[in-house]
């Protein structure tokens, strides 16, 4: 049992060790760090010190028969019980994932909390890196990760998983933009594209807009429309917060959403993404998604010199890593094209060569 220490200010003090902490120093070595719960009391007397350490040892008791129910939970049952706990956090698309990822720990699922080690969990990323994404994987593996460390916090798993791979993003062009705007207009997908393309709203943004939501030319994005974990569509605050912004859009957009006969555009997310692909391909316009809506506005303002911080704000992005390869996409555009343009000069160099050539006596 933890002994009570007298402060200098004559409360007495009882620290308990909690857990510990991993920290990765300079040398790259994970090194574990101690951490402890601190009891405090104010009466000096030696009653004040009995009950600090009363404390102390109220809570080593409660955290030692925590820890004892934890390292009996299998794997399955400590996944079930780390999403319940966090399902009043989590968003509801965030919780239908961890739910279907939840299906595919067959391997881990009967393993005791307590059983499972590094080489365990690395096994198991192994015999799926061959068959999914890096991305899932990785997804799968943070959710293991966060799991175990809430139920067995002293694991170090230091897992080897597989390198990422660039997403090669499909950006619309300006001609593309133009034909699916010419298809789509007199439709019920031309003001959904419209705010995808002009105020780089998501679909579910879209789908949760109403008319209270504009003031002059500038919209309020504060809803999202998402499935929840019984799969109904229901409206909830962004997920993020750089989410909750404010967007300028053109007037004609606004005039557009005005002139609707319902208060939004009245279709879920699912019904956005069909109708957009049967746009597409009445257009005859080469497939790509209706986010890249997004990417191409993202991509425009960059190029008319607005800066970034901006064009982060106006998208409800909250880092500038995909911005990062929106411009990669633009920069390998321009890239082929004076490529081209150097091509040609030295073609049509090399033909006056041969010309002149032919000219000599």
């Amino acid at each position: 049992m933890a002994t009570a220490k007298k402060l200098p200010s004559g409360s007495w003090r009882c620290l308990v060790f909690s857990h510990y902490e991993y920290i990765t120093g300079k040398d790259g070595n994970v090194k574990k760090k101690r951490v402890y719960e601190s009891f405090t009391c104010d009466d000096p007397s030696p009653a004040g010190k009995r009950r600090c350490e009363a404390m102390a040892a109220e809570y080593a008791d409660k955290k030692e028969q925590s820890n004892l129910s934890s390292y009996k939970l299998t794997f399955r049952e400590a996944v079930d019980a780390y999403i319940v706990e966090r399902s009043q956090i989590l968003s509801p698309a965030s919780i239908r994932k961890y739910r279907s990822m939840q299906k595919e720990f067959s391997m881990l699922d009967d393993y005791k909390i307590r059983d499972i080690n590094k080489k365990i969990v690395q096994q198991y990323i192994n015999s799926i890196s061959g068959s999914l994404s890096p991305k899932t994987v990785r997804d799968r593996h943070g959710l293991i990760t966060a799991v175990l460390k809430r139920y067995n916090p002293d694991i170090i798993l230091n897992t080897t998983l597989p390198k990422k791979k660039r997403i090669e993003r499909s950006i619309p062009s300006e001609s593309d933009i133009k034909a699916l705007i010419s298809a789509a207009s007199g439709t019920e997908m031309e003001v959904p594209i419209y705010l995808g393309a002009f105020g780089m709203m998501r679909r579910g943004e879209i789908s949760a807009l109403k008319k209270s939501d504009f003031k002059n030319n500038v919209i309020h994005v504060s809803k999202t429309m998402v499935l929840s974990p019984d799969n109904k569509w229901i409206v909830k605050a962004p997920k993020s917060y750089a989410g909750d912004r404010f967007v300028p859009v053109p007037q004609f957009v606004v005039d557009a959403f005005m002139a609707l006969p319902n208060d939004g555009v009245n279709m879920t997310p699912n019904i956005i993404t069909s109708r957009f692909e049967h746009v597409l391909n009445n257009a005859g316009i080469e497939h790509f998604r209706f986010h890249d809506l997004r990417h191409y506005s993202a991509s425009i303002q960059h190029a008319l010199g607005i800066p970034d911080a901006y064009i982060m704000q106006a998208g409800g992005w909250g880092d500038d890593r995909v911005l990062k390869d929106v411009y990669r996409h633009t920069f390998e555009e321009s890239e082929k094209k004076m490529g081209n343009i150097a091509i040609n000069y030295f073609d049509s160099m090399q033909h006056e060569m041969q010309h002149d050539i032919k000219k000599t006596p």
